[in-house]
């Protein structure tokens, strides 16, 4: 199966699911999802490793074990793509690269990699680049001052206090999303990532930490 977008009733789906998230819902449309929403995706994916590499699509189900939130569903389906993220919600399409969450090695030498003058203002011209490019450059959490060992007037300090670092874009519901064109938007967006997770397996890497406490 060609990729050829996702039609409304995909859209429409996840915004009953918002409306009412509960298995009877889920079970009455669970064709809809299906085809409408999931077999798209595949074919997407499919698409996309042979460039990008390898794909995992993320189980639809909610761990609402340690959440006061007992909702079962997600509201978006998502994948990994290599080391690049691709979402699909009521909101419209969402897609990105880089280290949402970083363990405590791994943000030890990003750290380092930013305050070193070669390697820190190599990183901020990667970020000028994809924002000027039109990509939201950003953190999914921030320290609220300098980390600790590093002075507050550092050069890079906006880089210093992320806990993170991904470059993405997002874009609302229009009819290009019905068509095969909307691979076409996941692959540039993708392609410009590329210099940022250069740069970061080339100055994170991947952590150490788990394979350690094993």
């Amino acid at each position: 199966m060609a990729f050829k977008g996702w039609p409304d009733t995909a859209l429409a789906f996840y915004e009953g699911l918002e409306a009412d998230n509960s298995k009877a819902y889920w079970l009455d449309h669970k064709e809809v999802y299906e085809r409408d929403v999931k077999a798209p995706m595949d074919a997407l994916l499919a698409e996309l490793t042979a460039e990008f590499g390898e794909t995992k699509l993320f189980r639809p189900y909610r761990d609402t074990r340690f959440s006061r939130d007992k909702s079962p569903y997600k509201t978006a389906i998502a994948a990994t793509i290599g080391s690049g993220y691709v979402q699909l919600s009521a909101d419209g399409l969402f897609t990105g690269g880089g280290m949402y969450h970083m363990m405590p090695d791994q943000l030890a030498r990003f750290r380092k990699a930013i305050d070193a003058e070669t390697s820190g203002k190599s990183l901020e011209k990667v970020v000028a680049t994809l924002t000027k490019a039109g990509l939201d450059v950003h953190a999914p959490e921030e320290l609220k001052t300098a980390p600790k060992g590093y002075p507050k007037d550092h050069p890079r300090i906006e880089l210093l206090r992320m806990k993170g670092l991904v470059a993405a874009r997002s874009w609302e519901p229009a009819t290009w999303l019905r068509t095969a064109g909307a691979k076409n938007r996941v692959v540039e967006t993708l392609r410009a990532t590329k210099p940022l997770l250069t740069w970061l397996e080339a100055n994170v890497g991947a952590s150490t930490q788990i394979e350690a406490s094993r």
